[in-house]
């Protein structure tokens, strides 16, 4: 019936074979118009409201489970039938999102320490800053505050020269993010590793002072920051690093004399004031180091676990064994996972200091 109709139509319609009824139908096309054009704007639009979202009607795609039975089942049947994720990528998922879950108010600091050299300790640190960075929305960075020359800076790609000292000295005229990311050096996975400084005499110089310093501008563009600690656990610089720390990692070796170290550790800290930062602590076991063969590494991470929040073992992987640089990519799938694991028990002790 034309917009332009007004009056009433009649309509023949048969009703028996000697007889016919007149069905009367009035439309009122100023309503049909009115319907039609409701949502004209009472301005001139301009030709940027003409957007693809608006004009086009996407229908959603369905999303695909994850898991090679699931999926096949969804294909099988047209998309009909979606039996969601497998319980491994509902898992990864899980742990994943564990390890994104954002840091409210001000910067978390996590040392990760040893009382013991060659357990570790800088290979764990660069493990655990790749698997947060790669899976959160803020950034991460690890610093070197080993005052025995640390390695920290040699564990990913080297882009600048720059140092931790050069932070100290230049710390007045940092005034942006853009200033500080020419201190440090990034990889693939977003981790920002600043370098100690290669210099004996002035990374031994490197002080509580000095810490503060570099710890106070830091934390004006980073949510996390990782401390490389050394090894002298009563040296200066490790009294503002324990006063900052919202959770800890102690890396601890697998033999038995890396154990009773790691473990006196836990009772120093608890000795000197730091009881609670210990219950809140996670244990890296590395089981790469020698004698890890020949004890029964189910015994020491039960007695890790009756002290600490969490242990978690850090396998020997070829790559890393190398001693250079680590690509997140070229690990073992079991070191990742298990850089992920401890990434994920990290964010929970520092997000439950909130």
């Amino acid at each position: 019936i034309p917009d332009a109709v007004t009056e009433g139509v009649s309509i023949e319609v048969p009703a028996s074979a000697d007889s016919t009824l007149l069905v009367s139908t009035s439309v009122d096309s100023e309503a049909v118009y009115s319907r039609r054009h409701s949502g004209v704007s009472s301005t001139p639009e301009p030709s940027s409201m003409l957007t693809d979202d608006r004009l086009l009607d996407v229908k959603e795609r369905p999303v695909v489970p994850r898991g090679w039975w699931q999926r096949a089942i969804f294909e099988v049947t047209f998309h009909t039938v979606n039996l969601g994720d497998s319980r491994f990528w509902t898992a990864r998922k899980n742990l994943i999102s564990r390890i994104a879950t954002p840091v409210d108010g001000d910067t978390r600091y996590v040392p990760v320490l040893t009382r013991k050299g060659g357990v570790g300790k800088t290979t764990t640190t660069t493990l655990l800053g790749m698997a947060m960075a790669l899976h959160r929305e803020d950034r991460v960075i690890a610093i070197d505050a080993n005052p025995d020359r640390g390695t920290l800076a040699e564990r990913i790609p080297r882009e600048t020269k720059n140092t931790i000292r050069s932070v100290v000295l230049k710390a007045p005229s940092i005034g942006s993010f853009t200033d500080f990311v020419e201190f440090v050096s990034r990889d693939k996975t977003g981790l920002h590793v600043l370098a100690s400084d290669p210099d004996p005499t002035l990374a031994e110089a490197f002080d509580e002072f000095d810490y503060n310093v570099v710890a106070d501008v830091a934390s004006r563009y980073y949510s996390v920051i990782l401390t490389d600690c050394g090894t002298g656990i009563v040296h200066s610089v490790m009294r503002p690093i324990l006063q900052r720390a919202n959770a800890l990692v102690i890396v601890s070796g697998g033999s038995i004399d890396e154990a009773r170290l790691a473990s006196e550790t836990l009772s120093w800290l608890e000795s000197n004031g730091h009881a609670e930062l210990v219950r809140n602590s996670v244990v890296a076991l590395n089981t790469a180091t020698s004698g890890t063969m020949l004890v029964k590494l189910d015994e020491i991470e039960n007695h890790f676990r009756s002290r600490v929040r969490e242990v978690v073992r850090i396998p020997y992987d070829p790559h890393i064994a190398a001693g250079s640089v680590i690509t997140w990519t070229k690990l073992n799938k079991i070191t990742r996972d298990a850089a992920e694991l401890l990434a994920a028990f990290v964010v929970e002790g520092i997000t439950a200091t909130e």
